[in-house]
């Protein structure tokens, strides 16, 4: 891996990890285009570090806040929302690889896309932070489960789960956001035991120091970038224009699975 592919791919994945269109699906795509191999899931991992540190800055009042009062309902309802991805994660993890496939994930972007749009004509929003039930946090957790495919976005589907249970817009990109920290860092940290089981720390030789720091800190920073963009789109209403981008990139990957064959 080159410093400017390793770049490259900081960027997609700080863009694409919070903006509703995937990060892991895009990643997959670009290891195809660069002809990515050897190190490439060891790479991901260190990209979405450096989203999770790009979450914890932007976040970091309401973080301290759950550090100083760790028995707080908020934290109760995080929990809560966890669970759901927990499951269902147990259950996938074996069968992960089958969703790399180009057919899976022009699939999964098209739902995405048609979800996005789900959540724009979702219009009766009213409920704030303090509103938040149980039954809320369980659900969007739910919602958030449904994104451990690749092509799935987790942003995407937390977010209209939050305002499918009634709640604010900001509230619901919040509540979805604080959530992305225990799931990436439950990720990172489980895909890290296993590269050590399967004795893959060799990877990080393969990739090279140089693009390992340039992938992390890029990614970091337009991470934090997209935050801030998206939660603008979110009170705008204007999430299902990345339905467009969605499904004309389904497209190409349908077009290049059944008749060009370059990448998938």
């Amino acid at each position: 891996m080159t410093i400017i592919q390793a770049i490259i791919l900081g960027i997609v994945q700080g863009i694409t990890e919070f903006l509703p269109i995937s990060s892991s699906g895009h990643l997959i795509i670009l290891h195809q285009l660069f002809g990515i191999e050897k190190g490439a899931f060891t790479f991901d991992i260190v990209v979405h570090l450096g989203t999770l540190i790009a979450i914890i800055i932007y976040f970091r009042a309401d973080i301290l806040a759950i550090i100083k009062n760790p028995f707080s309902k908020m934290t109760g309802l995080l929990i809560v929302g966890t669970i759901p991805v927990v499951v269902a994660g147990f259950f996938l993890r074996g069968v992960m690889d089958n969703f790399r496939t180009g057919i899976w994930l022009a699939a999964a972007f098209t739902l995405t896309g048609v979800i996005l749009v789900v959540a724009d004509r979702i219009t009766t929003t009213h409920k704030e932070e303090k509103d938040i039930t149980w039954l809320d946090a369980f659900i969007i957790g739910c919602f958030q489960a449904l994104a451990i495919p690749p092509g799935i976005s987790r942003s995407g589907t937390t977010i209209t789960g939050g305002l499918v249970r009634g709640l604010n817009r900001n509230v619901a990109a919040r509540f979805s956001f604080l959530l992305a920290i225990i799931a990436i860092a439950g990720a990172t940290v489980l895909e890290h035991m296993s590269e050590f089981v399967r004795g893959d720390g060799g990877n990080i030789a393969a990739i090279g120091i140089g693009p390992i720091i340039a992938g992390f800190i890029v990614a970091t920073v337009i991470g934090y970038l997209s935050i801030h963009w998206l939660l603008k789109l979110i009170a705008a209403c204007k999430l299902k224009y990345f339905s467009f981008y969605l499904w004309g990139l389904a497209a190409l990957i349908v077009l290049d699975y059944f008749f060009v064959n370059r990448f998938f």
